[in-house]
C-alpha cells in the first residue's frame, strides 16, 4: 500500500512538472526552430504539414496563457492565497505569455519572408504593446527576447542564402527600431502614469479643500487650522470630525430642500451662503427643473438677492423683472421668495424658491419657508455644539494624559521636559521658557528654554525689574490679559533679549503653597494662539509645575543627604561602594584600567584629643576640600570612614596614580589649621592599588590598597605606597 501511495504522488509531481513546463519548453523549440530556418516562406514554395502544425501549437499556447491570464479568481480565493506568491505566480505568467508572444510572432515572419516580410511592423507593435501594459519586471526581459529573436532570425536568414552583411544590416535596422519604440512608449507610459497622478492629487486637494471651507462657512472648525501648513494629528482628528459634521449638514439641508420643492410645488429651491469677506454668495444646496442655474458665486448685492442680503428681510416677488435672480443665467418667469438665514444677529445665507404659472407665495408658504430656514441653521448649530463637544473632550484627554507626564517626572530637569512636552499636547508654540526666583537674592534665573530662543536668553539671570516675568512673580498672575502681544517693545525679561516675531504671549507664575518660585512663558508667531480655553489649561499646568519643581527639589536634597557624607561633601561610603563596582564592571567591558587610592590622616586621633573633635571636623573639611580639588570630574571622591578617604580614578594606571597621590600628599602637609593652641598641620599617608593589574575584583582590589596604605603607615607615614612596592615585604603592625 505504501509503494502504491509514493508511486501515486510521484505520478502526480510528474503530471505537475509536465503542465508547469510544456509552456516553456514550446516556447524554446519554437524558438531553436527559428534560428535554424526550419519554417519556410510560404510565399514562395509549398511547405511541409510538420511547420504548419508546429504553427499552431504555438497558436494554440498562446491562446491557452491569455484565456488562463483573463481567468477571474474569486476575491474570497484571493484572499487566502499569500500576496507574494500570487505576485510571483503573476509574474512568472507575464512572463512566458509575452515570450510566446515574442516567438510566435517572429515564426510569422518567418513564415511570411523572414527580414523582408510585408508584416514586420507587428514587431514594432508588439514591442509598444509589451512596455505600455506590462510592469518593469516584464516588459525590459521581454524586450531583450525580442531583440534575441532578432539575432536568430537573422541567422536563419544567412541560411537561407541572403548576405552576411546584408542580413547584419537588415538586423541592426530592426533592432534600432525595436529600442525606439521601447523607449519611445516608456518614457510616454511614465509621462502619461506622472500627469495622472498630479491630476489625482489635485482633484484629491481640491475636494479636501472644499470640505475644509464648508466646514469654515459652517463655523465648524476655527479658521486658524489651515493657517499653519505644518500636519498635525490634532488638526487631522479636527478635520475627519469637521468632514462628517459637513456631511451630515448637507443631507439635512438637502432633504429640506427637496421637501420644500416636491410641497410647494417649485421650480427651484436653493440656499446661498455668504463667504468670508459678505461680498458673494455659494450654493451650498440646490434642486432643480432648471438647466439654466449657474453654479459659480454670486455677487451678494445683485438683483433681489442684494435687496435681502441688504435689509436682512424677507422678499416676495410676483413677477421679478429680467435679471432679478442672479442664480439664473438666462431670464424666466417665475414668482420669487426670498428668506434671509440670521444667526444671532449675522446674516449666514439666503434661502430662495422660485415657481412658474403665474403662482406668488403665499404669506403661509413665507411662514413655511422662514421655518425651513430655522431648521437648516439649527441642524448646522447641532452639529458645530457636536463638534464643539468632541473637540473639548479630545482636548481635555490630552490636557489629562499630559498632567500624568508631569506627575511622573522626579528630576528637575525631568519636569523641565515634560512641562514642554505637556504644553505642546494642548496648544502649539514657538518659543516656551522657564524661569526660577530665588527670594534671597531677589534674582530670576532662565533655567530652561526649548524652541526658537533669541541668543542669550538660556541660563539668563536678571534682577527684580519690570520686565513682565518679574511681574508675575511678584504679583502672581499671569500676562499679558488677553495672551497677545499688542507692544512690540515691550519688556519680556532684560533689555538685553527680545522676543522677535512673537504675536501671542503668556506668562505664567508658578505657585507653590502660596509663593511665587518662578515663571513660564509660551510665545507663538500666530495670533490668538492661547485663547480663553487654553490660558486656563496652561494656568493648572503651570500651578502643577511649580509643585513639581518644589518637589523636585526636595527629592535633590534627599538624593544628595542618602549619597553625600554631610561632614565632607564628599560621597559617603555606600554610594563608593555602588560607584566603584560600576567602574569596575565598565573597566572590565573596555579594557580599560581603574586606580584606586586609600589614604589616612596621620595622628588624626591625637588631633581630636589634643584640639577637640571641632578642630577635628575642620581638619576633615580641609583635606576633603584639597582631594576635591585634585581629582577629576570623572573620579569618584568618598569618604571612605573616619578619617579615612577612598578615590577613583578613572582609566588611571599605576604611574598616574602615584602622581596624583603625591599631589594630594604634597597639598595636605601645605595646609595650615587654626586652634585655640595656635596653628598646626596634618600629613596624609596613601595606599594604591590599580585594577587589573593588582586585582581583577572590587574586594581584592581594596584589600590591596589597604595593604599598602598599611605599608606607608608603617614605614613613616606621610608617604604613599602602591602594591607592587610591597613585593618581599614582611607587614608589622602600625603603633
Amino acid at each position: 500500500m505504501l509503494l502504491g501511495f509514493k508511486l501515486r504522488r510521484l505520478l502526480w509531481r510528474a503530471r505537475r512538472i509536465t503542465v508547469d513546463l510544456w509552456g516553456a519548453a514550446t516556447t524554446v523549440g519554437a524558438a531553436t526552430l527559428v534560428a535554424i530556418g526550419w519554417f519556410p516562406d510560404l510565399r514562395s514554395s509549398s511547405a511541409d504539414i510538420a511547420p504548419i502544425v508546429a504553427a499552431c501549437a504555438l497558436g494554440a499556447l498562446v491562446v491557452v496563457k491569455v484565456a488562463g491570464r483573463l481567468r477571474i479568481v474569486p476575491s474570497a480565493e484571493r484572499e487566502v492565497v499569500a500576496l507574494e506568491k500570487e505576485d510571483r505566480r503573476d509574474l512568472k505568467s507575464d512572463l512566458e505569455l509575452g515570450a510566446a508572444l515574442v516567438v510566435a510572432t517572429y515564426v510569422t515572419l518567418e513564415l511570411s519572408g523572414g527580414l523582408f516580410s510585408p508584416v514586420y511592423p507587428l514587431v514594432y507593435a508588439l514591442t509598444a504593446f509589451i512596455v505600455t501594459f506590462h510592469r518593469r519586471l516584464v516588459g525590459i526581459p521581454l524586450v531583450f527576447v525580442t531583440l534575441a529573436m532578432e539575432g536568430l532570425l537573422c541567422r536563419a536568414a544567412v541560411q537561407h542564402g541572403m548576405p552576411e552583411v546584408r542580413a547584419r544590416e537588415q538586423m541592426i535596422s530592426h533592432a534600432t527600431f525595436i529600442g525606439f519604440f521601447a523607449l519611445t512608449h516608456f518614457v510616454f507610459l511614465q509621462s502619461e502614469v506622472l500627469r495622472q497622478r498630479r491630476e489625482h492629487r489635485a482633484v484629491l486637494a481640491r475636494a479636501i479643500r472644499s470640505l475644509r471651507d464648508e466646514a469654515r462657512d459652517f463655523r465648524l472648525i476655527s479658521s486658524s487650522l489651515s493657517a499653519d501648513p505644518k500636519a498635525r494629528s490634532r488638526e487631522s482628528d479636527e478635520e475627519r470630525l469637521a468632514i462628517g459634521a459637513v456631511q451630515a449638514i448637507h443631507d439635512t439641508i438637502f432633504y429640506t430642500v427637496d421637501l420644500l420643492k416636491k410641497s410647494l410645488d417649485l421650480n427651484t429651491c436653493v440656499l446661498l451662503w455668504l463667504d468670508d469677506t459678505g461680498a458673494r454668495l455659494k450654493i451650498k444646496e440646490l434642486v432643480t427643473d432648471s438647466d439654466c442655474v449657474v453654479e459659480t458665486a454670486i455677487n451678494a448685492d445683485a438683483g433681489a438677492l442684494g435687496t435681502v442680503v441688504k435689509n436682512r428681510l424677507l422678499v416676495n416677488l410676483r413677477d421679478p423683472k429680467r435679471g432679478h435672480l442672479p442664480y439664473y443665467a438666462a431670464p424666466v418667469e417665475v414668482s420669487f421668495l426670498g428668506v434671509p438665514v440670521i444667526e444671532d444677529g449675522h446674516l449666514r445665507g439666503v434661502l430662495c424658491a422660485d415657481r412658474g404659472g403665474d403662482r406668488p407665495f403665499s404669506e403661509k408658504e413665507e411662514k413655511l419657508l422662514q421655518g425651513a430656514a430655522e431648521q437648516m441653521l439649527r441642524a448646522i448649530q447641532s452639529e458645530r455644539v457636536f463638534a464643539q463637544v468632541e473637540r473639548a473632550k479630545y482636548e481635555h484627554e490630552r490636557f489629562f494624559a499630559a498632567l500624568a507626564r508631569l506627575n511622573r517626572a522626579l528630576t528637575a530637569e525631568d519636569v523641565y521636559a515634560t512641562t514642554f512636552e505637556a504644553t505642546r499636547e494642548i496648544c502649539e508654540f514657538d518659543l516656551a521658557a522657564i524661569t526660577l526666583f530665588d527670594k534671597a537674592s531677589k534674582r530670576h534665573t532662565v533655567v530652561s528654554t526649548v524652541g526658537d530662543a533669541p541668543k542669550g536668553l538660556s541660563g539668563l539671570s536678571f534682577g527684580d525689574n519690570a520686565g513682565i516675568a518679574a511681574m508675575v512673580v511678584k504679583n502672581k498672575h499671569f500676562l499679558p490679559a488677553g495672551g497677545e502681544v499688542r507692544d512690540k517693545d515691550a519688556l519680556i525679561f532684560t533689555k538685553k533679549v527680545r522676543l522677535e516675531g512673537m504675536e501671542s504671549l503668556l506668562v505664567l507664575p508658578l505657585i507653590c503653597r502660596e509663593e511665587a518660585v518662578g515663571s513660564f512663558a509660551v510665545a507663538a508667531k500666530r495670533a490668538r494662539a492661547f485663547g480663553k480655553d487654553k490660558r486656563e489649561m496652561l494656568t493648572v499646568i503651570a500651578s502643577h509645575v511649580a509643585v513639581k519643581l518644589t518637589n523636585a527639589q526636595l527629592y535633590g536634597r534627599m538624593e544628595e543627604m542618602a549619597t553625600t557624607d554631610g561632614l565632607t561633601g564628599l560621597s559617603n561610603h555606600r554610594t563608593f561602594q555602588e560607584r566603584f563596582a560600576e567602574m569596575l564592571a565598565r573597566a572590565e567591558r573596555t579594557g580599560g584600567k581603574q586606580a584606586l587610592l586609600l589614604t589616612d590622616i596621620d595622628h588624626f586621633k591625637k588631633v581630636n584629643d589634643n584640639y577637640g573633635h571641632p578642630i577635628g571636623d575642620v581638619v576633615l573639611r580641609g583635606v576633603a576640600q584639597v582631594v576635591r580639588d585634585c581629582v577629576r570630574k570623572v573620579d569618584l571622591a568618598a569618604r571612605y570612614g573616619g578619617e579615612e578617604f577612598g578615590i577613583v580614578l578613572e582609566g588611571t594606571d599605576l604611574a598616574g596614580a602615584r602622581q596624583l597621590a603625591e599631589r594630594i600628599r604634597s597639598e595636605v602637609e601645605k595646609q595650615v589649621f587654626q586652634s585655640p593652641k595656635g596653628p598646626f598641620g596634618c600629613t596624609l599617608s596613601l595606599g594604591i592599588a590599580v585594577y587589573p593589574d593588582d586585582g581583577r575584583d572590587g574586594k581584592t582590589i581594596i584589600d590591596h590598597a589597604d595593604q599598602s596604605l598599611y605599608h606607608a603607615k608603617h614605614n613613616g607615614r606621610n608617604r604613599a605606597f602602591a602594591f607592587p612596592d610591597l613585593a618581599g615585604v614582611k607587614l608589622k603592625a602600625v603603633k
